[in-house]
């Protein structure tokens, strides 16, 4: 078994999860090149075509980065429902270009108040599965995506709530295409325990949709409907909350002792988003600002950048060099991620001795001409690191508007289709196997677990905004935000270059390389200095907008089904 099934599979059991490695929960679907968007007015990028009519619409009506966003989220949980949606989670940051503020939105999930440490066994306390607990109505989190962008178009919105949500409507209503990619991924799955999961995505003979086929989805425009009239309030109390909580509740073994879906009411009340500060840092005469925690994505990409300013500068981004030192780079910046970084609320998170130069200067120190161990601890005092299992089913946007404005958004339902349970036309979440087996991550009643969400912003010497990114891709997002950022302020790659460079880094364990598309020069050197490689597929999800000139310009990943657009 490689280092990193080895890695996941001891988390696993130290959660209460069997030791098994789970297949890929999104697996690739292609790389389809999609043109670059220029515009000087306004930027959208998203993952699907859809979303990003949703969003240009939003901007061609006066509305804000932040109305775009909403509108095209609302449209990804319609059409890409494997990946986010209403009964999940997500990270936010803005720049406001009037004030020049920027906020960082959480609307990460919670663990519900009945949460235990250890919650995924069967009746005789035999660990389960990762994808049993995936499964497992115990593994749904607090949904938290909506209450967050309610709060944020209450400070920065411009149009009224309810019209964000007609694209979406329209689309649940009338139905869409299904796509070769979410095609593929059901087929991947095979079938859904939840008869309404498994009616509205397979036919009468269990074969999932074929490519083209309409699917409609009447119960989630009705959904939308009520959180457009209701706002937030539609998931708290009524029809919905009962629809998530009997959800949850329902569907456990009748032999499964003890056992019962965590969520409840109680947890949906007392749900709120939390607005933060966000972590900046400079790096090649820019500002790149990112979500702290207790996400782990600016802490990592932060640190990594702060490794790489103390290496040799001017390597070539294709070259053995730059693959070595990065992968090193990422070596060690992960492995003060697994130790340091949780909910703030919990644990007090060390950042600025995380990010401090000399600290950071240090660690640089340590990459040498051959490839180093995996490191079992932080360079810093932290708590011994547990383990996790975080999956890359996510989806990112990046949108600037007219006024100047930017968001960039991630979110998601963890694995691909969640827990596999549907509730109101929306698939519910699995965060509580994001949880950690020890340390700042580990489960408690009402903790936000950690993530690896990076949505950021970056920011040029006049203070201007440069640039809105993001990625999805669960403990790999670190690795392909930085090597987007090295790429884009370093390297002197196009936005289109960036989007589609192969990718590559290391998690603290084996040296990851994207399956058939790294150059074998590279490999053959990456060999030579010891590293120990495993080549995957690697679905990014790269979503950038860059500023040009007077305007902007717009790149979407080809290994996903996004697309820009702007004017």
């Amino acid at each position: 078994m490689r280092l990193d099934g080895v890695l996941l599979t001891l988390g696993l059991v130290a959660l209460g999860v069997r030791a098994e490695l789970p297949p890929p929960p999104e697996i690739a679907a292609g790389f389809a090149l999609s043109p670059p968007a220029a515009g000087t007015r306004f930027m959208a990028v998203t993952a699907n075509p859809h979303a990003t009519d949703a969003a240009v619409a939003v901007l061609r009506q006066g509305g804000s980065a932040l109305d775009a966003a909403i509108a095209a989220q609302m449209v990804l949980g319609v059409v890409e429902p494997q990946s986010s949606g209403i009964g999940g989670g997500g990270l936010l940051m803005h720049f406001d270009a009037r004030s020049r503020r920027i906020d960082a939105w959480d609307g990460r999930e919670t663990a519900p108040l009945a949460a235990s440490r250890f919650p995924f066994t069967d009746g005789s306390r035999t660990p389960l599965g990762f994808l049993d607990a995936a499964r497992d109505p115990r593994a749904v989190g607090t949904p938290g995506l909506v209450a967050m962008l309610a709060a944020a178009h209450a400070k920065s919105g411009r149009l009224p709530w309810a019209r964000l949500f007609e694209p979406a409507i329209r689309l649940a209503e009338v139905g869409f295409a299904v796509s070769p990619r979410l095609h593929r991924l059901l087929a991947h799955e095979g079938r859904f325990a939840d008869p309404a999961l498994q009616a509205h995505f397979f036919d009468a003979d269990g074969q999932a949709w074929p490519v083209g086929h309409r699917l409609r989805n009447p119960a989630l425009a009705d959904s939308l409907r009520r959180i457009a009239a209701e706002g937030p309030e539609a998931l708290r109390r009524g029809t919905l909350a009962k629809a998530i909580s009997d959800a949850v509740r329902g569907g456990l073994p009748a032999d499964v002792a003890d056992a019962r879906g965590l969520l409840g009411r109680r947890d949906l009340l007392a749900y709120a988003p939390t607005r933060r500060e966000a972590l900046c840092r400079p790096f090649r005469g820019y500002r790149v600002c990112g979500f702290p925690p207790p996400s782990s994505g600016a802490t990592t990409v932060l640190a990594m950048l702060g490794i790489w300013r103390a290496l040799p500068a001017g390597v070539p981004q294709d070259s053995t060099v730059f693959a070595h030192h990065f992968a090193e780079t990422g070596r060690l910046a992960y492995a003060d991620r697994a130790g340091c970084v949780g909910d703030p609320a919990f644990h007090p998170v060390p950042v600025a001795a995380l990010l401090d130069v000399r600290y950071l200067a240090r660690r640089a120190a340590l990459v040498g001409e051959m490839a180093g161990p995996a490191r079992r601890s932080a360079g810093i005092d932290c708590a011994a690191p547990g383990e996790e299992g975080e999956r890359p089913s996510t989806t990112h946007l990046s949108i600037v508007d007219g006024a100047g404005n930017g968001v960039a958004l991630t979110s998601s339902i963890e694995d691909a289709f969640g827990n596999r349970r549907m509730a109101g036309g929306f698939l519910l979440n699995n965060q509580l196997t994001d949880f950690s087996t020890d340390g700042a991550n580990r489960l408690q009643a009402g903790k936000r677990p950690r993530s690896s969400m990076a949505p950021t912003l970056v920011f040029d010497r006049q203070g201007r905004l440069y640039a809105v990114l993001g990625s999805p891709g669960g403990s790999q997002i670190p690795n392909y935000v930085a090597q987007a950022l090295l790429g884009l302020l370093e390297g002197g790659l196009t936005p289109a270059q960036i989007v589609s460079q192969p990718r590559l880094g290391s998690r603290n364990g084996p040296t990851e390389v994207e399956r058939g598309r790294m150059a074998k020069d590279v490999i053959d050197g990456l060999r030579t200095r010891g590293h120990m490689l495993r080549e995957m597929d690697m679905t990014s999800g790269i979503a950038l907008v860059v500023r040009s000139g007077k305007g902007w310009i717009g790149a979407a990943d080809p290994r996903r089904e996004g697309r820009a657009g702007g004017e």
